[in-house]
């Protein structure tokens, strides 16, 4: 399967360079490339790409803007290409629904990765600011009507969805998390569509998030 990538930066040599490396990849077909956040809305709903690639930072509109009008209006993924000064954006993109982080001198093999993961429904952050940045930055919530509805999200799953929730929050793979607890990658795709659900989710880094705030995943030595 070929996947059709749509490649967004307002930086014309980084986006030329981006979908020139896309491309010679076997199985992508950079299908377009857009200069800020409002062409890429258009571009997206022109032509239907199963991933858009974007930076974060730039004019008119920003990533994280239009990955929230893209995602909902087409349904593809969106991978946020971003640089540590961007950290602080990182969880507005997952509430926008970016299903990938990386760093912007992240290699070929990374970024090739990333888009096939957000095409298979899966999640990809930099390993440089996954779980690191997460640990630091979401902390349980306070008492609050936040944490009653944590708390009923988290009563509502099933012993195997939160074991597979934990698996998440550690930044498993389907393939990783099926061979862990020795089913099959279709169970385990099942069962996080289901704690996608409960828990309002509408990816496994939101998910990732909702495990940490809700103080089902601690930070390590936390």
């Amino acid at each position: 399967m070929t996947l059709r990538v749509l490649v967004v930066d307002d930086q014309a040599i980084a986006r030329a360079g981006l979908a020139t490396m896309l491309d010679a990849e076997p199985d992508v077909d950079v299908v377009g490339q857009s200069a800020d956040g409002e062409d890429a809305v258009a571009d997206a709903l022109a032509l239907r790409p199963d991933v858009v690639v974007m930076d974060i930072r730039m004019p008119r509109l920003d990533g994280i803007s239009a990955t929230r009008r893209i995602v909902p209006a087409i349904g593809c993924a969106v991978v946020l290409i971003t640089t540590f000064d961007d950290d602080e954006h990182l969880f507005d993109g997952i509430a926008a629904g970016a299903s990938g982080f990386l760093l912007k001198d992240s290699g070929p093999d990374l970024i090739a990765a990333a888009v096939r993961s957000a095409a298979r429904g899966d999640s990809l952050i930099d390993p440089a600011m996954t779980r690191a940045l997460i640990e630091q930055r979401v902390a349980p919530a306070p008492a609050s009507r936040d944490a009653v509805r944590h708390r009923a999200a988290l009563d509502s799953l099933s012993d195997r969805e939160r074991d597979v929730l934990d698996a998440v929050a550690r930044g498993l793979s389907n393939v990783d998390i099926a061979r862990e607890l020795f089913v099959s990658t279709a169970t385990v795709k099942s069962h996080i569509s289901s704690l996608l659900a409960k828990t309002d989710s509408r990816t496994r880094v939101q998910a990732a998030v909702f495990a940490f705030r809700s103080g089902f995943a601690r930070p390590e030595g936390g």
